[in-house]
């Protein structure tokens, strides 16, 4: 296997390992989602005593932005599409630059099936939180209010939201490592450090950056306040 088929693939690779590898280290320390998951369950409970259309205008404003980025990605896979008709043009381009790398047209259009599976993928985990966050906004508004509400019932619900997050941010990492795919034309080893750079990047915000730390304090004082209600 040539080193321009591996650096090729890399970031598909590293796309589907990161996703594998992060819920794995969750088990030994909490991530930003994992702490954001706890917030979901206190959205669900206070939604329960609510008499307002708040929660609805939150999840309406969350649906939005995934079907923006999901309307992206099928415009991102059109544009694709469309530069397999044009790959000689492609060709000529790339050459136009003087990046100093010889490219054949198998080359090419194989790594642009990578470009396509990466916004594939993205589009398919946009529509998949789109539909998830859909389902959580019907058991929203299905749940009894008053505070009748069970906890079993609590835990359902936020954990379809936690899903319709989890594929969120899958769709999310698809596009940052689509950027590794874009280095690829200008050199073989350029993918490969763009997507070491892009799995540093994507684990500090989700375990070291300060929205961790934010989220982490915001839930702690929660916990408290929770405690000091049931004494």
């Amino acid at each position: 296997m040539s080193f321009a088929l591996i650096s090729t693939f890399f970031p598909l690779f590293c796309y589907f390992a990161y996703n594998i590898i992060v819920p794995q280290v969750e088990k030994l320390r909490p991530s930003l989602s994992s702490i954001m998951n706890m917030q979901r369950r206190r959205w669900v409970a206070n939604a329960a005593v609510r008499e307002s259309p708040f929660d609805a205008i939150l999840s309406g404003n969350i649906m939005g932005s995934v079907s923006f980025l999901a309307s992206t990605a099928v415009l991102l896979i059109l544009a694709i599409f469309a530069v397999f008709g044009q790959v000689p043009a492609l060709m000529a381009a790339l050459d136009s630059l003087s990046l100093e790398r010889v490219y054949t047209v198998l080359d090419v259009q194989l790594h642009l099936v990578v470009m396509l599976a990466m916004f594939v993928l993205a589009f398919f985990a946009f529509t998949l939180s789109l539909r998830q966050f859909n389902h959580y906004c019907i058991m929203l508004g299905a749940m009894e209010r008053g505070g009748a509400i069970s906890e079993p019932e609590i835990d359902a619900i936020t954990a379809m939201n936690a899903l319709g997050a989890r594929n969120f941010n899958a769709g999310i990492r698809a596009y940052y490592f689509s950027v590794a795919t874009v280095a690829w034309f200008v050199s073989e080893w350029l993918p490969i450090a763009v997507c070491l750079v892009t799995i540093g990047i994507l684990a500090y915000r989700e375990f070291f950056s300060s929205s961790h730390r934010t989220a982490a304090s915001a839930a702690v004082i929660a916990a408290r306040r929770q405690q000091e209600r049931s004494r």
